[in-house]
């Protein structure tokens, strides 16, 4: 009987290590996307304050484009900003942006700030369009083909190494097709 008790929490410290141990060999900006190969789920937000147009589903028709949630209290978009920018500078694809949890004119104002990469944005201050898009963390981006089908989501900042690597060959794939 003795001999169970100390065997028991043995038994569950390994078992504890080893789920730990398989969770860390796993990529965090991998996370599985139900949305993959599937239509964005239907929404049309407001736009953020100070800007005249809002975001729909109907915006990502007719060429692949990218959907990039952030927020002026994300740290980590605060990283992935710079690069958006440029970007958006040369053209290389629309960028809608998806503002998640601000505060009514945070958003904008951290936009005046750093600069607005995005064609359009919309708001999701009580987030339930993110919810749809199963959003876990700021930023994430999906790639939106022509038609409106997510075809890669990405959680975690965009470098230009990641851009190249991950990005890069898928969009110009769906371009081709």
């Amino acid at each position: 009987m003795n001999r169970v008790f100390l065997i028991l929490p043995l038994s569950v410290f390994l078992a504890a290590a080893i789920f730990f141990a398989v969770g860390l060999t796993r990529d965090p900006s991998r996370i599985p996307s139900t949305l993959i190969d599937r239509p964005l789920p239907e929404f049309e937000l407001a736009p953020i304050e100070g800007y005249a147009e809002g975001l729909s589903t109907a915006d990502f028709q007719g060429e692949v484009a990218l959907l990039n949630v952030f927020g002026s209290w994300c740290v980590s978009c605060h990283i992935e900003h710079p690069f958006l920018m440029e970007l958006a500078e040369h053209g290389t694809i629309p960028i809608y942006g998806l503002n998640w949890k601000d505060p009514p004119g945070e958003g904008t104002a951290w936009l005046k700030r750093f600069g607005d990469p995005y064609t359009l944005i919309g708001e999701d201050f009580e987030g339930r369009v993110a919810l749809d898009l199963g959003i876990t963390g700021a930023p994430e981006t999906f790639v939106v083909d022509q038609t409106g089908r997510v075809r890669f989501k990405f959680a975690g900042p965009i470098t230009p190494e990641i851009w190249a690597s991950q990005f890069e060959p898928l969009i110009e794939e769906l371009r081709r097709s």
